[in-house]
């Protein structure tokens, strides 16, 4: 009998929920606050088993919404994944394909997508995407817009809470710069050196730990952000009505993560809180993308992006469902491009996951790869990267640093992983006879989305590419939507 009933329970509840989703379309759509770290490995945080740095108030927000396990966006790079974000489309289509470059002159991004709808679209922080004309965000001041420049800046919320405490609809992206190099906020002293947990990608030196430590106290520092500014939101009377957004970018500036298609440079941080919309404490194993986040708030706000009228086609398609619990599954793969002009010498990869195994072809394999901000010398003589040079140092008495090393500078064709059982990527099983259908599907399936995207493959990396693409002449154009 008290099965019965519980059986009852649960499917009223499940009608209920459903209800209440289906009524969201109907109601006011949401205000939008998307809160952007720069350069953290998703799972460094706890939130995705990071076993060394402290976040509470993002395991705080994740206990109030829903934790995305595999998203992704799909170029490693600052310029080209938030061009992917805030345009709905992949590197190829909107043109930013390299880091500082440009989207083609003709793109257009959040601002004018959700405009009709009434929302005023801010930006704060970190901007990294040109031309302006193309990425009309209303300037938001009070954070640091660069990393590099301004390394000790901190934040003030009084401009941002100017934007969100008017009348109208706001969608407003806060684009945090840390824990992007140079490591230098937080309390270091938080994580000594001998006590950290290195993940097995990365060789263990002196130089790399003292690295690593300070970078563990930039990403409590950016935890801290956050939770100024979910308080400033809360402050507001706004936050029942605002869905929060919150991403780690891609991986951090050790090898192995950013500029790379392997999980740790690709694989995202996204958390999702809309109280009373969105279930509390939940995760999901629905693959979603950057591309797919605009169609998603368009989807809320009731906006036309219909791909037949005369405004560009998105290459995202909507998680609302995902959201509001309705289904649970989206995409059925993450798609991922690599060009390291001008980071270094030409080297393109492509790649696929389909969550569980990640699928890599390295289009130059006889080449070394080779990043100059991480392995590089800086103008005045001083090392960009201390620690990678006591990698080089350590590599020929040391076997494991020798095959970390290895495999950052020297890739074989293919690669194949099984990431659900191998989340860091270590072991390579391409020649694995028992994964040969998974490595002929996923092939094909790359094949597939390289030839939508008019991907050109090798040729895309050139210095003739990048140069037609800053002057907003780019070379390759996507074939027409049919």
């Amino acid at each position: 009998m008290n099965t019965i009933v519980n059986c009852l329970a649960a499917a009223c509840g499940a009608v209920l929920w459903g209800l209440a989703a289906d009524s969201v379309q109907a109601a006011d759509p949401p205000n939008v606050l998307i809160i952007m770290a720069d350069d953290c490995t998703f799972n460094d945080l706890p939130l995705y088993g990071g076993q060394n740095a402290k976040t509470p108030n993002i395991d705080q927000l994740a206990a109030e919404g829903l934790t995305f396990e595999h998203a992704y966006l799909s170029e490693a790079m600052c310029q080209p994944c938030r061009s992917e974000l805030f345009t709905g489309q992949f590197p190829m289509r909107n043109g930013c394909a390299w880091n500082h470059s440009a989207s083609r002159p003709d793109t257009i991004s959040m601002p004018q997508r959700l405009q009709p709808a009434g929302y005023r679209v801010g930006l704060a922080g970190k901007v990294h995407v040109k031309p302006k004309s193309v990425f009309p965000f209303q300037t938001v001041e009070g954070f640091d817009p660069n990393c590099v420049r301004n390394p000790t800046r901190t934040c003030n919320l009084q401009s941002a809470a100017k934007f969100i405490a008017a009348d109208k609809p706001f969608a407003l992206v806060v684009a945090l710069v840390e824990p992007h190099v140079p490591w230098v906020m937080g309390d270091a002293s938080q994580y000594p050196p001998s006590k950290i947990k290195l993940p097995p990608n990365i060789a263990d030196t002196k130089l790399t730990r003292e690295a690593f430590s300070r970078y563990l106290a930039e990403i409590t520092y950016m935890d801290d952000q956050v939770g100024q500014l979910l308080q400033m939101l809360e402050q507001s009377g706004k936050a029942n009505d605002t869905l929060v957004l919150f991403t780690s970018e891609q991986g951090a500036q050790f090898p192995g993560c950013k500029w790379t298609n392997w999980d740790t440079g690709l694989h995202t941080a996204l958390v999702a809180r809309w109280p009373g919309k969105v279930a509390a404490g939940k995760r999901t194993q629905a693959i979603v993308q950057y591309a797919d986040v605009l169609p998603t708030l368009l989807e809320l706000a009731d906006v036309e992006s219909d791909p037949r009228s005369e405004v560009p086609v998105m290459d995202g398609i909507s998680f609302l469902p995902v959201l509001l619990g309705q289904q649970d599954s989206s995409r059925r793969y993450a798609y991922g491009v690599h060009n390291n002009l001008p980071e270094g010498p030409a080297y393109p990869i492509r790649t696929i996951s389909d969550g569980a195994y990640r699928y890599i072809r390295n289009l130059s394999p006889d080449e070394i790869y080779i990043e100059r901000h991480l392995m590089g010398v800086q103008g005045d003589g001083k090392l960009n990267n201390p620690y990678w040079h006591s990698w080089i140092g350590q590599a020929s008495v040391d076997a494991r640093t020798y095959a970390l090393a290895r495999r950052y500078m020297r890739r074989p064709a293919e690669q194949l992983y099984h990431t659900a059982d191998d989340p860091y990527e270590m072991h390579n099983r391409i020649d694995d006879l028992a994964l040969a259908d998974k490595r002929a599907e996923l092939s094909a399936a790359l094949d597939r989305w390289l030839k939508q995207q008019g991907d050109p493959g090798q040729p895309q990396d050139s210095i003739e590419s990048l140069q037609a693409a800053r002057r907003g002449q780019h070379r390759f154009v996507p074939p027409s939507e049919q």
